[in-house]
């Protein structure tokens, strides 16, 4: 899906110089997504926070140590508020619209990996798709690709 964050950021902004901590943002903005997505429903599964980290490994090419490193920070500032508009914004100004469906599709195996789509779940996802800047039929065919694919 995604080959290198860099290369995401530099291709998507026409900017081919991406500094280190444009990654480290980018790497946190989808951690925090996908985190918040597996806290929707109040709390967070062994599966679906394993499933959570397979997804930031595989599919948008975060090391391990990283991940762990991100967890760490974003526990630091749930401690105060996260908001998801500072990291929304930061996706919106450098991916494309192809790679937020894919973050939201990202986000919805998460919260279907349970087969239990709770009210809270439901409503975080087309608030972070309105976020996005996705419409209502770019969220519904997303759900409707990851459950496909967790079936």
């Amino acid at each position: 899906m995604f080959d290198l964050i860099k290369k995401i950021i530099g291709s998507s902004n026409g900017n081919a110089q991406t500094t280190d901590q444009d990654v480290i943002n980018a790497h946190l903005a989808l951690t925090v997504l996908l985190l918040e997505a597996a806290y929707a429903d109040g709390e967070c599964s062994k599966e679906e926070k394993e499933h959570l980290v397979a997804t930031l490994v595989t599919d948008f090419g975060i090391s391990r140590q990283e991940i762990d490193t991100l967890l760490a920070e974003r526990d630091k500032e749930d401690r105060e508020y996260v908001s998801l508009f500072r990291y929304t914004r930061f996706i919106n100004n450098n991916f494309s619209e192809a790679q937020k469906i894919d973050i939201m599709e990202s986000v919805w195996r998460i919260i279907l990996l349970d087969d239990h789509l709770e009210a809270h779940e439901d409503h975080f996802a087309h608030k972070l798709a309105n976020l996005l800047q996705l419409n209502h039929g770019q969220l519904i065919d997303a759900k409707l690709r990851a459950r496909k694919q967790l079936s």
